[in-house]
Parts: C-alpha cells; structure tokens; sequence
C-alpha cells in the first residue's frame, strides 16, 4: 500500500477477542497507508505483541478481568483463549466495559495533551463505553462493526420499534429468505439484566456515534442495507473484505501451523475439506468422534482444525480411538490451528466446514470455497440463512450424526448439486474482486476519510 502524507492522528479502541483484533488491525493498516498516524488503545486481556507491528503506538489499559465478577481462575484462563460459548458473554462484554472506561478516559486525555489533537476514535462495537467517553471529550465518534450490517436488523438496536415496525416492507425474496423474525426471536428470547443493559448501551452509541464501519460488500447485503439505512441517520461506510485490502496482517492468538500447507500440496485440486469452528467455540466428545467418522467415511482427504481445549474435557484429541488414525492414514491432517486464509486460498481445498464467524464467512467467499455451515450463536445463525437461502453456497450440517455427516460432505464435494454450489462460489468471489477496485472499497475508504475530516472541523 502506497504511503500517503500524514492525514492527522486517529486512536483505534480494540476489543479483546480474536474475531475483532484481526479485522481492527487490518483496518488500522488502511488508514496508516492513507497518511494517518495510528496509536492502538487495547485491554490488557490477549495483547498482541507491538513489535509485530511497530508503525502503531500501542497503549494497554487494565481491564482488571480477574478482579471482576470473572474472577474465577478456569473462566480467566478460557478468556484469554477467547470468550467461549458457555460463558455469558453479555455480561463479559459489559464487565470488560466497566472495567475500561475509566483507563480509556485517562488514556484519551493524556493522548490529547501530548498530541493536542485527535482526528477521531475509532472503536470496536464491543467497546461501547469509548462512545459516552468521546461525546465527553468533544471528540468524534466511529464504530467498526465486525458482523454483517444486517445484524442491526436483529440486535435489536432500534427497541423502540416493534416487531411489526421493524419488519414491515420485508417482501423481498432475500430478505423473507433469510427468516430475520425467526431468527431475531432467538435473539431476544429470555434476556438477562446483563443482555438488556449491554443492548441499552450498544443502541446508545450507535445512536451518537460519528459513522458506522461494516467490514462487508454492498452486494453481500443489499437489500438488508437498504432497510438498516431507513432506520439510521448516521453515515455507514462498506469497506470489506479487510482483508484483502491489508492482506499481509495477522492477528491470530493461537500459532498456526503452517506444516499443514506442505501437506495440502499433494492433494488434488478442489478436493480437501477444510474443517475449522474458529476460535470461541466447544464440541463435547461425542461431536468430535461423529465428525471424525463422518470425516473417514466420507473418503474426502480433509484438513481439520482442533483447537486445544476445544472439546469439553479433554485436553486435544484423545477421545479418538487409534482405529480413526489407523483407517485414515495420510487423507487426514490434524492441526490445533492453521493460517486460514492461505488455506483457503490453496487449490487442493474444495469445501469448507465452518461455524461461520463473519470473517471466515468473507474470507471463503472472497475465495470461491463452497462452505458446510455449523452455527453455534450469535450472529453464525443469520451468516448461515445467508449462505444456505440467499447467496446458495453452502449447506447447513442439522445433524450432526456420522452417517449424515458422511452424506452432507459429498454432496458439497462430490455431487451434481455440489458442483452448482461451487458455481455460485466462484461467481460471488469474482464480485468480491470487483469491491477491491476503484468503485468498490476504495471509494468507500475515501468516503470514510472525507467523513474524518468532517467530524474534526
């Protein structure tokens, strides 16, 4: 990226969890690229090392997690793994912002008096205290959502309106495809003190904030964008895929294992599943031994991430019995993480089995790679209706039992019906190559930065 005269001084507010370090790094990146200095306010909760990144000033703030009502040692320890899906993460969210909106504040006002000056702060959805704390200051607002935009649609962050308000008007194909009454009463269905407080709070700076981030593709959301725009004054730029535009940045917590690429180099084209449920979620035993089965039946060479302490009780792998081992041979490769947007990016990689995190969801369209989706929470349900009803890449995993595991991996990678999936993949990622051209994300970035230097004046 070609480096531009300095623009002025932005400060990027992080959140402490895989799926949004990544994505806010590749952002500060762009923006660093287009002339603006960068310094990185962060929790102390899984830091990144700076000298992987020494352009930025990185500035940690206690986020005092072990002193909080999540003081317990097993559930500090899984935290710094990353949120998993039995902890109540809406009461995590709203501890870890408690917790940092005093530091934040002192941060931003000795940012201030050393540099006299602040362009905007940037920060993650997640960390929602920074909005409240900016308006304080005089000082404009952004969010950087990691999800769809469509998942304003769901969160609710509108409660005023009512259910028939918020989805009136949806008569598109596309939007009735994706079920959004269905899977927003998911959502809010029996809410906790802490889910309706964090709600409260998330409404509140979106109300305030400056400009809406969404790392997505216009044509990704269309329609949905349409409807989140009639409901939002506040400019939203679509500046996806990240990371494209920043592909060199990694912010992976878990070293990844890039012996696996050797081994995809002697497979044949198009013909591995790749098998990865990101970096929050947990299997228990049984899952993992029908998705082993299933794997070795299905006669499909395979790379299968297994995070350790992924699966409930156990350590890694251990619940497999040799016989797995012994009747899978060379077809199989197990890792505990892998660099995922090289694999999805190698030619011997045909499909892929995914929990379906937005960013993964991107990084596989942005490849042509048709995906098996196994959604666990949160907004994996509403990436899953668009990419089984809407965009018609992939196939939902319902039953997660070996012999229909077995089935549902050839269908995806052997079938007639697989081959029109695959298709549609590959003409979804040539799309996706078009937002990377001059009326795509550059446009938007250039829209976002004239935004910037609005908001200052």
């Amino acid at each position: 990226m070609e480096k531009q005269q300095k623009s002025g001084h932005l400060v990027l507010v992080m959140a402490p969890f895989q799926g949004h370090l990544t994505p806010m790094l590749q952002l500060a990146t762009i923006l660093h690229s287009k002339g603006f200095s960068i310094t990185i306010v962060h929790p102390e909760l899984n830091s990144l090392n700076p000298s992987n990144h020494p352009e930025f000033t990185f500035v940690p703030i206690p986020d005092k997690i072990k002193e909080s009502q999540l003081s317990d040692e097993d559930l500090a320890d899984k935290l710094k793994e990353s949120l998993v899906s039995t902890v109540d993460v809406a009461g995590s969210v709203q501890s870890l912002n408690k917790n940092c909106a005093a530091p934040l504040k002192k941060c931003l006002e000795n940012i201030l008096h050393s540099h006299h000056h602040i362009a905007a702060v940037i920060y993650d959805t997640l960390m929602f205290c920074a909005q409240t704390i900016v308006n304080d200051l005089g000082l404009p607002g952004i969010t950087l959502r990691t999800s769809s935009a469509t998942t304003l649609l769901l969160f609710p962050v509108l409660p005023q309106l009512g259910e028939k308000e918020l989805m009136s008007g949806i008569e598109s194909p596309e939007l009735q495809a994706l079920q959004l009454q269905r899977l927003r009463a998911l959502i809010v269905q029996n809410p906790t003190q802490a889910m309706m407080e964090v709600r409260a709070a998330f409404t509140n700076a979106m109300k305030f904030s400056s400009a809406i981030i969404v790392n997505s593709m216009e044509f990704l959301e269309l329609e949905a964008l349409s409807k989140v725009r009639q409901y939002f004054r506040t400019p939203i730029f679509i500046v996806g895929p990240l990371h494209k535009l920043a592909p060199a940045i990694c912010g992976s917590l878990l070293t990844e294992d890039d012996k696996c690429i050797s081994w995809l180099n002697k497979q044949a084209p198009k013909s591995v599943i790749y098998v990865s449920l990101g970096s929050i979620a947990n299997i228990d035993k049984q899952e993992l031994i029908e998705t082993a089965w299933g794997l070795s039946n299905s006669k499909q060479p395979f790379l299968w991430v297994v995070r350790p302490g992924m699966v409930c009780g156990s350590e890694w792998i251990e619940s497999l019995s040799n016989g797995f081992e012994e009747n899978v041979g060379e077809r199989g490769c197990i890792v505990k993480w892998a660099p995922q947007k090289e694999v999805l990016a190698h030619g011997a990689v045909g499909g892929f089995w995914s929990h379906c995190g937005w960013n993964s969801t991107i990084e596989s369209i942005c490849e042509g790679v048709p995906m098996l989706c196994r959604p666990f929470f949160g907004d994996q349900l509403l990436n899953t209706s668009y990419i089984c009803n809407v965009w018609k890449i992939g196939l939902e995993l319902q039953n997660l039992e070996r012999g229909n595991i077995e089935r549902t991996i050839k269908r995806l990678m052997v079938d007639m019906e697989g081959k029109d999936i695959r298709k549609r993949a590959m003409d979804l990622k040539k799309k996706a190559a078009l937002c990377l051209m001059e009326d795509g994300s550059t446009s938007s970035f250039n829209g976002l930065i004239k935004q910037i230097t609005v908001s200052e004046t």
